[in-house]
């Protein structure tokens, strides 16, 4: 298995989860990462690919020339050894995009040992010259080519069409390589990309519902907010793409009985938020956040961007109904008995829905539970097993 990074994070935690479940399974198991972080105890069976040294160098080179995944030779030519000595059945990718390894020389070699591959996508980017998203730019070019990038950014020059040749050249004549979707949503992507010959699988994320559950504490007690209806949002990178500036205008709109809590804040995020938020910086364990959950009367997420956020179904499984804009695969997590779908960017609708789950209580708490054991990591991850088992 491949990822950029291990049991951190959402893809990092997903693909620890699966592994987890292979090994259990009686699989033999290689799980590389891009360099190795120092608060993440590796297993034996974990190998870092490179070196943080060589991924800033990398990042920085991409960053001008946006040529992705086109240097790192040696340290790629290193980890090859070692995957050739391993012999793989099977090759798992994840995120690859991470300025960690040489996607060329990664083909090739899957090329060359015919190995089979599953290929899960976590966001767009496979399909695209560079962008992970492309949704709030509404750009529809990588269907024919790219180019003129819109979200060429800092680049010193736009190679955005080269880009998604090469990817196109990379991908081309694998003779055996199955796509995972986390959602229909970008399932349904795919089947209009360049990626479309090969079969196309949706096995939706899960979570740890043993951690993820309704949790007392006194978190209300704590922040003053005993007789305020919380409203929650949680991201890990507060900005446009997922709605900061639409919990500002709620702030506006809400009266003083409620107040915003939003969880994964920094210092430069405080500095925008008018009074009435409740800014968290991080929680210390995955405990401490579905205690937040649990507190909370209505979980929002305003993203703009998005594949299968692990957010919504954290919220459900702590017995918190979510109220969310219609972007990517965000909506597919909920239905009407534990939350609202809102188009996107309509900030009207979205007060309301808020105001009519917080005075209302039209989603009870066991609608909330008995939805999120759809999400239950041990029958998703199941999924992952027999798509390998159905491989052999």
């Amino acid at each position: 298995m491949l990822n950029t990074v291990y049991a951190v994070g959402s893809t990092g935690k997903i693909v620890k989860q699966i592994a987890d479940k292979a090994l259990d399974k009686g699989y033999e198991c290689m799980v590389a990462h891009r360099f190795e972080i120092g608060n993440v105890d590796y297993p034996p069976y974990a190998c870092a690919v490179s070196s943080w040294l060589d991924c800033h160098i990398h990042n920085r080179i991409n960053r001008l020339t946006m040529l992705r995944g086109c240097f790192s030779k040696f340290k790629t030519f290193r980890f090859l050894k070692k995957v050739r000595k391993f012999n793989p059945d099977l090759i798992h990718l994840h995120n690859i995009h991470g300025n960690f390894i040489n996607l060329s020389m990664l083909f090739r070699f899957i090329k060359k040992q015919n190995i089979k591959v599953v290929w899960t996508l976590h966001d767009c980017w496979p399909l695209t010259g560079n962008c992970k998203y492309f949704d709030m730019v509404n750009c529809s070019k990588w269907q024919y080519g790219c180019g003129n990038c819109p979200q060429k950014k800092q680049a010193l020059i736009d190679i955005s069409s080269y880009m998604l040749k090469r990817k196109k050249k990379m991908l081309s004549g694998i003779s055996d390589m199955t796509i995972v979707t986390p959602s229909q949503w970008l399932a349904d992507l795919v089947k209009i990309s360049y990626l479309q010959d090969y079969p196309v699988k949706v096995i939706n994320n899960g979570i740890d519902l043993s951690v993820f559950k309704p949790t007392e504490s006194n978190f209300k007690v704590n922040y003053n907010l005993t007789d305020k209806k919380i409203v929650l949002g949680v991201a890990f990178e507060w900005e446009k793409r997922k709605g900061l500036d639409v919990f500002i205008e709620l702030s506006k709109r809400l009266s003083d009985d409620y107040r915003i809590v939003l969880v994964g804040t920094d210092e430069k995020v405080d500095e925008m938020l008018p009074e009435k938020f409740v800014s968290i910086h991080k929680t210390n364990n995955q405990q401490e956040l579905a205690a937040v959950y649990s507190a909370a009367d209505v979980f929002v997420n305003p993203t703009r961007e998005e594949n299968y956020p692990t957010v919504n179904m954290e919220s459900l499984a702590c017995g918190t109904p979510v109220v969310t804009f219609d972007t990517g695969g965000s909506g597919e997590i909920i239905d009407d008995s534990c939350g609202f779908v809102v188009k996107k960017n309509d900030i009207d609708t979205l007060t309301s829905k808020i105001i009519e789950v917080c005075e209302k209580g039209v989603f009870s708490v066991d609608a909330c539970l008995k939805k999120a054991e759809s999400h239950n990591k041990n029958h998703r991850f199941d999924e992952y097993i027999s798509l390998y088992e159905d491989l052999e």
